[in-house]
């Protein structure tokens, strides 16, 4: 009898015990490091980061790993390794006390952990999270993920869409595919139409961009009344992801041979940089064919708002261009919209030019960066949302076209 109540009392001491807390990133847009257990439910997380080709420019922008087996318990995670190097200048921290990690529980609808959730060491530039997951499995990243099997999920969806062309124009370094979309009524003339382009994710970690391009490519594409005036009159021509690779490995910055596809548009490298050489020939060959391009935006994430471009350098046209495509955000959108910044042309030094600089350069294409931010929204006062992206995404489109206008 008392060896029976024995076995009853360790068989319910077993079902009782907390499982053991388990920390993955092997799936796609997976990352992080080193990860050192510090006791049963507090971890110390090492972010990975990256450095391009000369092994400079380290960037650690990016986590996104799987919690398992805490349900109901508080677990502690400290974020460290977070400084890096931004155009060779040390101390970048893209990772900060300013931003907020997201988690889900379905990988599919993602929340920013409130202010309270976090605490920002300074002094060892450490982000350390406080979270009691409701159930288990739970993931957290960085910024919401958009993998590459969201845009197959997209493509997919626009198969057969008469107002859609997908075309491939290349392969990554790692063979993936990269793709290029097309957005216009087929029935009215090219020759009437003005023409703007889209381009996102020349940067891994960036998967804000992606979102905003989802989100543009579903209301270009869709049957609201605005996007069908908008494909009258315009071609929108869009990049939807340009670095796959590093997309799918949980990447940084730097494509697989750490060459930054958004710093070397000035160089042609086939095979060390082929997202670049296949990007840039749909572009110029476009232009070459005598045809026109009336603004080309580049999208990015970064810790603040805003739009840049030659400001100084371009024509007075270009300006008022830009001027009027900041009103319109901050008139539309929820955009923190600051006036636009000019580029510092010292600093384009050769190999280093980003595609904007490039492409007006080279083809004097009105050419317009625009970055945003991925810490708290000041005119929405918190983090955005991957439905905040989206419905940005449709807002950004139709300000562009209001931008340039028809018929100007």
């Amino acid at each position: 009898m008392i060896m029976k109540r024995c076995a009853y009392l360790f068989f319910v001491a077993t079902v009782l015990m907390p499982a053991a807390v388990t920390i993955r990133s092997n799936f796609e847009g997976g990352n992080i490091g080193r990860v050192e257990q510090l006791a049963p439910n507090h971890f110390r997380c090492h972010v990975n980061g990256e450095a391009d080709q000369q092994h400079r420019n380290r960037q650690a922008s990016w986590y996104y790993f799987e919690i398992d087996g805490a349900a109901g318990q508080e677990v502690t995670l400290d974020l460290v390794d977070l400084q890096g190097e931004y155009n060779f200048r040390p101390g970048n921290l893209a990772i900060n006390g300013h931003t907020r990690p997201f988690i889900s529980y379905d990988r599919s609808k993602w929340t920013a952990l409130p202010d309270n959730a976090i605490e920002w060491d300074k002094i060892d530039l450490r982000l350390r999270v406080h979270l009691t997951p409701a159930r288990s499995p739970v993931w957290i990243a960085h910024v919401p993920p958009y993998t590459t099997r969201n845009l197959a999920v997209l493509l997919a969806e626009l198969k057969g869409n008469a107002h859609v062309v997908m075309e491939e124009i290349g392969k990554s370094a790692g063979g993936r595919n990269l793709m290029m979309l097309t957005i216009t009524n087929p029935a009215r003339p090219l020759v009437d139409k003005k023409v703007l382009w889209l381009m996102a994710r020349q940067h891994a970690w960036e998967s804000g961009t992606s979102w905003v391009m989802d989100g543009a490519v579903r209301f270009l594409a869709g049957g609201n009344p605005k996007a069908a005036k908008l494909r009258d009159s315009f071609v929108f021509k869009l990049f939807p992801m340009a670095d796959p690779d590093g997309v799918a490995r949980g990447g940084v910055r730097f494509n697989v041979n750490g060459y930054d596809l958004n710093r070397n548009w000035d160089t042609v490298d086939p095979k060390l940089m082929p997202e670049i050489t296949a990007l840039r020939k749909a572009v110029l060959d476009w232009t070459d064919g005598g045809r026109r391009i009336d603004l080309f935006l580049n999208l990015h994430n970064t810790n603040d708002d805003f739009l840049q471009g030659p400001l100084s350098l371009a024509e007075p046209d270009y300006r008022d261009l830009v001027n009027r495509l900041a009103a319109l955000l901050k008139k539309n959108t929820f955009y923190d919209t600051k006036a636009p910044r000019d580029w510092p042309p010292g600093n384009v030094a050769r190999g280093r030019m980003d595609a904007c600089q490039y492409l007006f350069y080279e083809r004097a294409i009105p050419t317009l960066l625009l970055e945003q931010s991925v810490q708290t929204n000041a005119r929405l006062g918190r983090p955005l949302s991957s439905a905040d992206y989206r419905r940005f995404g449709a807002q950004l489109v139709i300000s562009m076209a209001m931008a340039v206008g028809v018929g100007k």
